[in-house]
């Protein structure tokens, strides 16, 4: 190939020069962008769930259930408690010098604890004990260390006289619901109108007013005088 074929004549000039190469057409800015428009959009995306990710809170992690503890969760010291009815009479009366409330079971322990409760008749049965137990709706009660059950005398239902009942012993299960019993499976005392009635065990029913003894029982009654 000639060399004449690679140059121009320049008019004007005694010389040949290099030919100009034709200006290539350029592209769009927006046509090269549109080329990574797509990632761009990816990088985004993947922007927007990683910021999803940290904000959104985490899942909470099961909870285990622990064991309920046994020792008490709260005291009361030198208490009174009352409850009344729906007509607000009063129903019973608690005191004692220290309670103490065991979750696990919901007991109530009371140090030198003294009870009132007033039955539908209006009757009064007083306790007293070095140390009481009862559930959590007061309708079951352990009396412990010179237990003391007092049932006042009074009238029933029909108008019929009832006799003053006292038990005495270390030990005396009061029971208030579904009937009110008395019972006790250490050696107990009952005192009635004079007479004095002893025995290992003793279960005393308040609906039907009947006294169940058994174990060495004693019997030491008072004289009656003939109307």
């Amino acid at each position: 190939m000639d060399a004449e074929d690679d140059f121009d004549l320049i008019p004007g000039l005694d010389r040949h020069v290099p030919a100009t190469p034709a200006r290539r057409r350029r592209t769009p800015w927006w046509d090269r962008l549109s080329i990574y428009l797509p990632v761009m959009l990816m990088g985004v995306l993947a922007l927007g769930s990683y910021w999803l990710l940290r904000a959104t809170p985490r899942a909470p992690e099961p909870v285990v259930d622990k064991p309920v503890s046994g020792e008490p969760d709260y005291y009361m010291r030198g208490f009174s408690v009352r409850s009344f009815d729906a007509n607000g009479n009063l129903r019973a009366e608690v005191l004692g010098d220290e309670a103490r409330h065991h979750p696990d079971d919901d007991r109530v322990e009371i140090d030198n604890a003294r009870l009132r409760n007033l039955g539908e008749n209006r009757a009064v049965t007083t306790a007293t004990a070095r140390r009481v137990t009862t559930n959590s709706d007061n309708t079951r009660f352990v009396l412990e260390g010179e237990a003391v059950v007092v049932r006042e005398g009074g009238r029933d239902d029909q108008g019929q006289p009832l006799p003053r009942l006292e038990f005495r012993g270390e030990y005396l299960l009061v029971e208030l619901e579904p009937v009110e019993r008395f019972s006790s499976d250490q050696p107990v005392e009952l005192l009635r109108d004079g007479d004095r009635i002893t025995a290992e065990r003793m279960t005393y029913d308040g609906d039907a007013r009947v006294a169940t003894f058994a174990g060495n029982v004693r019997v030491q009654l008072q004289p009656r005088t003939a109307p």
